[in-house]
């Protein structure tokens, strides 16, 4: 293909025979000398080897010969400059190509090489053919490198050495030959030909852009070479890479018809880690993708990702981005140690959320974890502020007033994302986050709303699965994800690692599975829908202890906890994440439905449970639990019962229960299943005008009978003379040590069956 014809563009200066007077003597330029009308030159009309040509005497040290008319030069083009000339007389000359680099408005383009290489005439009449090749791109054979400033060139030729000697020139030919670069120029744009060096120091921004603007639907081409980009970089052409890019770490590349992962490790000659964290400097900084692809790769991480620090000029996100389709591998290194710090400071409940007059307090690191006495389980740094002495946590502490002395542990995540204030609509979807029991997994941002990790694998985390040190958990989804223990080897009370945590509202955790943490969740939120996941946390030793899988930090949860399997592990309910464990008032532990679950252990303790309330303050009662159609399994063993309270700081006031339901449910090799209400049959063999029914603490958590409802006689009624009496009794609940019995009292002696139904709540 010839660019020059398709372009429209001539590029053939006139025959001699047209006139002398656009030939200068000089660099070709407006107001140049020509050799029109000079003596030592003249046009040869039939000369036996040339048609038509100028014959020139040499006079001059460098007797130029130009063309004075502007010949274009196209970005991409290169051109082919050609004269034959022979020797006349007189002493022979040198000759060779030559030709004025013309740039924006008629300006002279310094520093470029100018010639082309000079061949020596060695005989009279022989012709000798003289070319040179022009062109943007540093190419093989091409012999003046001009770059893409040169608009235009005036070309022709100088005569050099001694002067006096007669030389005869045929017609200069200019063509266009880019085709010898290009084997198909409809597919292919190559930056070389656009200016671009290669040579990892020269700045070759503008000439990508230049062949990104040329391209117009062909593919960029980027040869060997290293090629220094040095300021952001959109490119919406495709792109092959044989070279590789350098650029600063602030310094965007945004691949527009490219954007995947694969591409951009092409870009940066295989550096799977540099190229992951460009590619996501661009995903939050180019609308034109919202995807992040890594097109199935293995990426190895040898250090945390602050995908803040990366992304590096926002410190707020709100719309939907996706991060998919990959394996993030973490490489040892000391990069992932823990940063472990302690700092004494004072807590107040006035500011709950706060430690003030914070010692050392710039040593402590945003998302640390924090440990002290009265701390609860999973609490967080959120922010520093460094001037006030102070520290902002993800929630409350339980019994911390006063002053002392607090651990911060920092653990190290591969995505860790808690330098943005908010992050919303984050999607992490069918990653593998291989952490090698060197690194954790997601540190969540600060704030944020509806992000979402769903089909991925967070595969033997050191610490932590996932992390959330604020409220960036808001409205999350985590669905059909894998949390795989680093601990799989490990006694269940020996374990440190903890799957996820939450502190804010609105989750839906679903269809996940976790296997052997110490537990699968702290959440501290209210109204999650948690559902179809299967946690098990068993280990081999006999009569072995058994932590909490799933731990609610608050009294009012308003939680839907339904068809789950919860294998070797508990439901824990508490009120650690409150200042004020003690209840004065309000719904205490209330709005939780267990319903539908299986529920099953093995080679545990006796006193084992399945759903344990575990108040951290006095005052507290059960307003509003349903636990129905539930399986509890006991498999090698039985258990005393399903449900109980850990009263380690203090116990339920069950004489103020309200709104329980508690039946429907299996109960296997336990040895008492509980329910609410209870309906039993209660018979009397000898008579008794007061008749005690006992519930023998079949009542969930031990509650207490506070009334009945139903008293029916299943037999008739006799008293002592074995008369039939017709009278009905009265009854009185909350008897016997515990409450859990209820007085029958009769008009007299009587004996028979009844059948009663009480509750443990009002």
């Amino acid at each position: 293909m010839n660019k020059a014809i398709t372009d429209g563009v001539v590029l053939q200066p006139p025959s001699f025979s047209q006139g002398l007077n656009v030939w200068a003597r000089g660099d070709g330029t407006a107001g140049s000398n020509t050799y029109q009308g000079t003596a030592t030159a003249a046009y040869v009309p039939a000369d036996l080897d040339f048609s038509g040509c100028l014959e020139i005497q040499k006079t001059d040290a460098t007797q130029k010969l130009r063309y004075m008319g502007e010949t274009p030069l196209l970005p991409g083009c290169y051109l082919r400059i050609t004269a034959k000339i022979k020797a006349m007389s007189g002493p022979l000359p040198t000759v060779r190509i030559a030709g004025w680099a013309g740039g924006s408005g008629g300006t002279h383009v310094s520093g470029l090489n100018e010639t082309g290489n000079s061949v020596s005439l060695s005989a009279y009449g022989e012709i000798v053919e003289v070319s040179a090749i022009v062109g943007s791109g540093q190419r093989t054979g091409v012999d003046m490198v001009w770059g893409r400033a040169p608009l235009f060139g005036h070309f022709g030729l100088d005569l050099t050495g001694p002067n006096g000697g007669v030389v005869r020139i045929d017609d200069i030919e200019i063509e266009d030959i880019t085709s010898a670069f290009h084997r198909d120029m409809i597919s292919v744009v190559d930056v070389r030909d656009y200016g671009a060096v290669g040579d990892g120091v020269t700045d070759d921004h503008g000439a990508f852009v230049a062949a990104d603007q040329a391209a117009d639907g062909r593919k960029i081409f980027v040869p060997s070479g290293t090629f220094r980009i040095g300021s952001s970089l959109t490119l919406n052409e495709r792109i092959e890479f044989e070279g590789k890019l350098s650029m600063d770490a602030g310094d965007i590349l945004s691949l527009v018809k490219d954007y995947d992962l694969p591409k951009y490790i092409d870009a940066f000659g295989g550096d799977e880690e540099l190229a992951f964290r460009k590619a996501f400097q661009a995903l939050l900084n180019n609308v034109d993708h919202e995807t992040l692809d890594l097109g199935g790769r293995r990426v190895t991480i040898s250090e945390p990702l602050d995908l803040q620090a990366i992304e590096g000029s926002r410190t707020s996100f709100a719309q939907r981005r996706v991060i998919r389709n990959g394996q993030l591998y973490v490489a040892d290194g000391a990069a992932w140690d823990v940063d472990v710090t302690t700092s004494a400071a004072t807590y107040s409940t006035s500011s709950d959320d706060r430690l003030t007059s914070v010692t050392n307090v710039a040593n402590i690191k945003v998302g640390s974890l924090v440990q002290g006495t009265g701390v609860g389980r999973e609490v967080y740094v959120r922010e520093v502020n460094v001037g006030a002495a102070e520290v902002r946590l993800s929630g409350p502490l339980y019994d911390a007033v006063g002053r002392q002395t607090f651990g911060f542990q920092r653990f190290k995540y591969v995505l860790d994302f808690s330098g943005f204030d908010l992050f919303s609509q984050l999607v992490l979807l069918d990653l593998e986050i291989l952490c090698r029991g060197f690194a954790s997994g997601i540190m969540m941002p600060r704030s944020g709303v509806a992000n979402t990790i769903k089909n991925c694998f967070i595969t033997r985390p050191k610490d932590r699965a996932l992390t959330s040190i604020g409220s960036g958990c808001q409205g999350m989804f985590i669905e059909g994800c894998q949390f795989i223990t680093n601990e799989g080897g490990a006694n269940a009370q020996t374990r440190t690692s903890i799957a996820m945590n939450a502190n804010a509202n609105d989750l839906k955790i679903r269809n996940n599975r976790a296997s052997q943490f110490r537990h699968f969740a702290i959440l501290g939120g209210q109204n999650y829908v948690i559902s179809g996941n299967h946690v098990f946390q068993g280990d081999s030793n006999r009569d072995g202890a058994r932590l909490a899988g799933f731990v609610f930090t608050r009294t009012n949860v308003n939680h839907t906890f339904t068809a789950n399997y919860v294998d070797n592990c508990h439901v824990e309910w508490t009120n650690e994440a409150t200042a004020s464990p003690d209840n004065s008032g309000g719904f205490s532990f209330s709005a939780l439905s267990i319903t539908n679950n299986v529920f099953l252990c093995s080679d545990v303790a006796p006193w084992f449970s399945f759903v344990v309330i575990k108040p951290y303050g006095t005052g507290h009662t059960l307003r509003g639990f349903t636990m129905t159609g539930n399986m509890f399994r006991s498999t090698k063993g039985t258990i005393d019962r399903v449900e109980r309270i850990n009263a380690t700081f203090a116990t339920l006031n069950l004489a103020a229960v309200r709104d329980v339901l508690v039946n429907g449910n299996m109960f296997l090799n336990v040895v008492t299943g509980s329910e609410n209400p209870i309906t039993l049959d209660h018979t009397q063999s000898n008579h008794a005008s007061t008749w005690f029914v006992p519930f023998a603490g079949r009542f969930p958590f031990g509650g207490r009978a506070q009334r009945v409802s139903c008293v029916m006689n299943r037999s008739k009624i006799k008293s002592v003379a074995n008369v039939n009496q017709f009278t009905a009794p009265w009854v009185t609940p909350e008897r016997g040590t515990n409450g859990d019995v209820v007085e029958v009292a009769w008009e007299k002696e009587v004996s028979g069956t009844v059948t009663i139904t009480a509750r443990m709540d009002d």
